[in-house]
């Protein structure tokens, strides 16, 4: 079996390469033509996952969505890889470039009927002065039992953030103006915004 041993600078370590034991294919490793490349975490997929959740319920409409915290459990602590999301009074702000599957969820309660609840991903390209929506969801409630009633629905949507210095997103809801609550809780998440770096562009 043939292989190509790199021995380390310094502190003793070796880089191998080696060929397949027995084996009458041909295996080649392709790097792409981008100029220098460092193989690393950040080539390989996934490189930074965040939560932001509602820690408190409010009532009626809301552009941009507030109340948010980082999510913290006992078992999960955001941000998990690399540098996290930057939020401020709704507005989420992006730690690097590529692309990021964004995940918008919404728990509503309330005590009668309301035929259609909305939820809304919007990004802005140019610091926020304009924003595109990119996703939306829809639901209804339907009163149960004489009391509050729950309902949620989730949008999601995949971006390509070409410049992180001017890509914002927000959250926005529609509840019909009526007296609708969108549901907050410090202790579990409910309403949350997610934010996955899938990998480079």
């Amino acid at each position: 079996m043939s292989s190509i041993k790199l021995t380390a600078d310094s502190g003793g370590g070796t880089f191998e390469i080696k060929a397949p034991a027995s084996s009458g294919n041909t295996r080649v490793i392709t790097l792409p033509d981008t100029g220098n490349l460092t193989l690393g975490p950040d080539n390989q997929g996934v490189s930074m996952i965040d939560e932001y959740r509602v820690h408190t319920s409010f009532q009626g409409n809301a552009d941009p969505v507030q109340n948010f915290e980082r999510s913290d459990t006992a078992t999960m602590n955001f941000p998990i890889g690399g540098s996290g999301m930057t939020e401020s009074s709704g507005i989420f702000t992006f730690p690097q470039t590529g692309l990021y599957l964004l995940q918008f969820q919404v728990n509503w309660f309330f005590a009668g009927d309301e035929r259609e609840v909305i939820i809304n991903i919007e990004v802005s390209s140019n610091s926020g002065s304009n924003y595109t929506q990119v996703a939306l969801s829809r639901a209804h409630i339907k009163q149960c039992e004489g009391t509050n009633t729950h309902s949620n629905c989730i949008a999601s949507a995949i971006i390509d953030v070409t410049d992180a210095s001017t890509f914002r997103a927000k959250g926005r809801t529609d509840t019909g103006g009526s007296n609708v609550y969108t549901n907050g809780n410090s202790g579990a998440t409910e309403t949350f915004f997610r934010f996955t770096r899938l990998g480079d562009t």
